[in-house]
């Protein structure tokens, strides 16, 4: 009989259920916003390489070795770019992941709720910092320091940007990673106490197992940053458009690259005309960029739900 009053009351109270009523098409109008907006550049990207394709085959696009899209004879193989960016991604993620990991690690299991409270915040900020800023930083800064450790290193190079870069998404993955070790219950750690292991052993050997899906997902969302990274990269690491050979590392990340956002960038900025093959290329690189890390979207998500663990 109570609940029965109570919902006459709540019935004789339209402004209640007006105000839910509109609440409600403002969140809904809202995620349509973001779906049309994402589908809508998907959409622009798709047509205009479409666009660069009926000019320039797709085999060439991805096959040819040289990108000279402004400067004659034009080329539009895509293969530097892709080269210059996994290079870049790679040197990034070999600085960046174990130091975010390890900072999770000591945020998680070792630093006490007043220093964490600190170094947290403290470590986020990071993430607030222009890029432009991180640029000009590498450029003024760090290539000098590492002149001095390597006389050979060019003004424009790989490392000095995945440096500056890796300081960006630190946080990004030490943050998340943080998250996911902390979700992991006591009861394993204590668990593991019973068993007479140490600290480190708890952490590296029952909670980063357990957190595993977690933190895998923050690299991938680190590198998928520092894939599309932009201004960093382009003051920091060049402009020049070459295929990296890994093997020869003094001249894979010593020297300067060219990556997709980049040439983004550089096709933006040049003079040519918004109907031709090279500013059509701009779309094509995009659509590469996105495909790219739709890939690792996709295989984060799938690695998330493959590997995670569910507690009572």
């Amino acid at each position: 009989m109570k609940g029965k009053q109570l919902l006459n009351d709540l019935q004789k109270r339209p402004g209640r259920y007006l105000g839910e009523n509109t609440m409600k098409g403002i969140f809904v109008a809202c995620a349509l916003l973001s779906i049309i907006t994402t589908a809508g550049i998907v959409l622009v990207l798709v047509f205009d390489a479409a666009d660069f394709f009926r000019n320039v085959s797709i085999l060439e696009f991805l096959t040819r070795t040289r990108w000279s899209p402004t400067i004659k004879p034009t080329e539009f193989g895509v293969l530097p770019l892709i080269s210059g960016t996994l290079t870049f991604t790679f040197c990034t993620a070999l600085i960046a992941l174990p130091v975010g990991l390890l900072a999770a690690i000591f945020l998680s299991e070792y630093a006490g709720d007043r220093v964490r409270g600190f170094i947290k915040p403290a470590l986020e900020v990071l993430a607030g910092i222009p890029t432009v800023v991180y640029g000009y930083f590498a450029l003024v800064y760090i290539t000098p320091l590492l002149r001095k450790i390597l006389p050979g290193i060019s003004t424009f190079n790989v490392l000095s940007a995945s440096i500056v870069v890796a300081i960006m998404i630190i946080p990004t993955v030490a943050s998340i990673s943080e998250d996911a070790m902390r979700a992991v219950p006591n009861s394993l750690r204590l668990a593991g106490y019973g068993l007479g292991v140490t600290k480190f052993q708890v952490s590296t050997t029952i909670v980063l197992p357990a957190a595993l899906s977690g933190i895998i997902s923050s690299f991938i969302l680190g590198i998928s940053r520092a894939i599309g990274e932009t201004m960093a990269v382009t003051i920091a690491a060049g402009n020049l458009s070459r295929i990296v050979n890994p093997l020869k590392p003094a001249e894979a990340f010593l020297e300067p690259i060219q990556t997709m956002t980049a040439a983004m960038v550089e096709i933006g900025t040049s003079d040519v005309t918004g109907d031709s093959v090279a500013y059509k290329s701009l779309f094509a690189i995009g659509l590469t960029l996105f495909l790219l890390t739709l890939v690792l979207n996709i295989i984060s998500q799938f690695i998330k739900a493959r590997y995670r663990e569910k507690y009572e």
